[in-house]
């Protein structure tokens, strides 16, 4: 008796750069890119949209989400002029610098990941205007319909079943990376399965 081949899964993976926890979590999708037969398809989702209208948010954190609009204003307008595959390029870019590189100078940050992937430096003016807000707006949405309102980013869905994370520190590689997403697939094919979560004692090992 033969078995019928399933299908490649579809893996949707939405991020905010300004996220150093969905940074781990991308990389660890890096690993299971190169070791599972899957399709990793990479979209933006906007903490600073998240959070635009809560006002308890301390002042350090408000700040943050302020400065958090240009990066994602800018991978949306380089993904409408010139397609989605020059997402997860221009998130590789973005990441570097600011995680495991440490820099917060969103302006030249910006910069120098447009020159990296090539796209015009022209696009850096989007940052400052709502010119793309609609279309972040539209793929935020997107994600946060899978999961609801009371997360945060990253968030993975496999053939449409999404969560918020997984989160993690640091990112497993190899086998390890694996077998995490052989348990998450599995726990996407509960229909009741809602949450697993435990308090984080570590901050992201880059």
């Amino acid at each position: 008796m033969t078995s019928t081949p399933t299908a490649r899964p579809v893996v949707d993976f939405w991020f905010d750069p300004a996220c150093p926890w969905a940074w781990m979590t991308s990389r660890w999708m890096d690993e299971v890119a190169a070791i599972r037969d899957v399709d990793v398809r990479w979209h933006v989702m906007s903490l600073s949209v998240l959070n635009e209208k809560r006002d308890d948010l301390p002042q350090r954190y408000r700040d943050l989400m302020d400065e958090g609009w240009g990066p994602v204003r800018v991978i949306i307008a380089a993904a409408r002029d010139h397609g989605e595959q020059v997402i997860k390029p221009l998130y590789d870019a973005m990441g570097t610098r600011r995680h495991p590189g440490g820099r917060t100078d969103n302006a030249a940050i910006i910069a120098e990941s447009l020159a990296e992937v090539g796209l015009p430096a022209g696009l850096a003016a989007v940052a400052g205007t709502d010119e793309v807000d609609a279309l972040l707006r539209e793929s935020h949405g997107e994600g946060i319909s899978l999961v609801g309102d009371d997360v945060g980013t990253p968030v993975v869905a496999i053939d449409g079943v999404g969560f918020f994370g997984p989160v993690m520190t640091p990112a497993p590689t190899g086998d390890a990376a694996g077998r995490l997403f052989d348990g998450l697939a599995l726990m996407t094919s509960v229909p009741g399965f809602y949450e697993l979560k435990r308090s984080r004692t570590a901050g992201p090992s880059f």
